[in-house]
C-alpha cells in the first residue's frame, strides 16, 4: 500500500462544476465508485477545494495501490470510469487517460500511529 497526495487545479469557473462532481460521486455514482477503489485496495480517499491566490485546486488524497488506481483509471472503459475521466478533464483539464506529463507528488512524510 501507499499514499498519494496531490493538486489539480480547477478551470477558472468550475467550482461549482467539481463540487457537483463531487457530489455525484458519494450520491448517484456511489456503487460504481465504491468498485473502482476495491480494485485499487484504496482504502480512503479524500477530495477539497483549496482557494488559493493563484486559482482553486483540487486536493486529492487516498491510501491504496497507487499505481493500479491510475492505470485503472486511464484504461479502464467501463461507463463509470468513462464518465469520471470526463468530469475530471472538464474539471480541472487533467486527462487521467494519457501519462502524466511530470512526475507523481513526492511524499515527505506518511505517518501512521
Amino acid at each position: 500500500m501507499s499514499v498519494f497526495n496531490g493538486m489539480f487545479p480547477i478551470v477558472k469557473g468550475k467550482e461549482a462544476a467539481a463540487r457537483a462532481f463531487a457530489a455525484e460521486v458519494i450520491g448517484a455514482h456511489k456503487a460504481d465508485f465504491v468498485a473502482v477503489q476495491g480494485r485499487s485496495k484504496t482504502t480512503r480517499e479524500t477530495w477539497a477545494i483549496q482557494e488559493t491566490p493563484m486559482g482553486s485546486f483540487m486536493l486529492v488524497w487516498f491510501d491504496g495501490d497507487v499505481e493500479k488506481a491510475f492505470t485503472d483509471l486511464a484504461s479502464d472503459d467501463s461507463e463509470f470510469v468513462t464518465w469520471f475521466r470526463a468530469q475530471v478533464k472538464d474539471v480541472t483539464g487533467v486527462d487521467l487517460g494519457a501519462p502524466p506529463e511530470g512526475p507523481p507528488p513526492d511524499v515527505l512524510i506518511d505517518w501512521r500511529s
